[in-house]
């Protein structure tokens, strides 16, 4: 060792490796680890470093499906697309499928559980009942409806009666001994959100994704990760259906053929018309 490194550390509580080891939170992998822990599991160690209990591994894994895959999403587009560009890179396509996941799709995850949790923290003393939270939520929407804010997870682009996967994961948290105040304040938004809002609208299943993972005690500033490692999943899930049943080249087809010149005046017109009468609307979110 150099003498300018002497005292020189980088601390770690998980991967380690020797000539003949590797250890993982202190386990070793081969040993303790592989065929012994789930993946699931695993995940839920290396970020809280705490062993979970069945009930929090089932509802964290329930919470990882329902994020897997949601059809041709433009995460799922994009990953095909690139993957039919650059048919050597699987990493590229599964790279360009993730960098995705943002404010527009998958991002309600990590929105949701931040915005319940920032509610959360402030109450003095939670609710014990539904009819404690639903007052609770009241508030909460009175207040964002004042300051013309949305709540993050009401309502989905596409399930506008019901999203199949929020009854299905608030049954899998009670089941799992895994629901807390976070799914309490959301489950409460959805039953009086319209008193406020003069209109109902469905719980986001991505929205009660990010509830369940804060009150699974996960880390806040990770929530969207979580959302990415269960697309990832999923986005493996396209490349092989691609390969299987490719729709890349009939989609980069459809867009070249259809492609229509405007010319430049047109599209500056358009845009100080769009000024004068006031702006432009914005692009609804996904959230899937």
């Amino acid at each position: 060792m150099a003498a300018d490194e002497k005292g020189l550390e980088f601390p770690t509580s998980l991967g380690m490796s020797t000539t003949s080891t590797i250890t993982l939170l202190g386990e070793d992998l081969a040993e303790d680890l592989m065929g012994k822990v789930g993946l699931t599991e695993l995940v839920y160690r290396m970020v809280t470093l705490r062993v979970p209990t069945a009930g929090q591994v089932r509802m964290l894994d329930a919470c990882l499906l329902a994020l897997a895959d949601h059809g041709f999403t433009p995460t799922a587009i994009a990953a095909r697309l690139t993957f039919l560009s650059a048919p050597d890179s699987v990493q590229g396509a599964m790279a360009a499928g993730l960098l995705g996941g943002g404010s527009r799709f998958l991002g309600v995850t990590e929105d949701c559980g931040q915005f319940l949790a920032a509610v959360v923290a402030d109450l003095d003393d939670l609710p014990t009942d539904e009819a404690g939270w639903d007052e609770v939520a009241r508030g909460v929407v009175k207040e964002e409806r004042a300051a013309r804010r949305i709540i993050p997870g009401l309502g989905h682009p596409v399930h506008k009666e019901l999203d199949p996967r929020t009854p299905a994961l608030v049954r899998i948290a009670h089941e799992t001994g895994s629901h807390g105040p976070h799914l309490s304040l959301f489950e409460a938004i959805g039953r009086v959100h319209h008193e406020v809002l003069g209109r109902t609208l469905v719980l986001n299943g991505a929205g009660v994704v990010g509830a369940g993972l804060a009150d699974l005690g996960l880390p806040l500033p990770l929530l969207r990760g979580f959302a990415l490692l269960a697309r990832a999943a999923g986005l493996l899930g396209q490349l092989a259906e691609e390969l299987r049943m490719p729709v890349g080249m009939d989609t980069y087809l459809a867009v070249e053929h259809h492609a229509r010149f405007v010319d430049p005046a047109e599209v500056l017109a358009a845009q100080e018309a769009a000024a004068q009468a006031g702006g432009q609307e914005g692009v609804p979110r996904g959230d899937r």
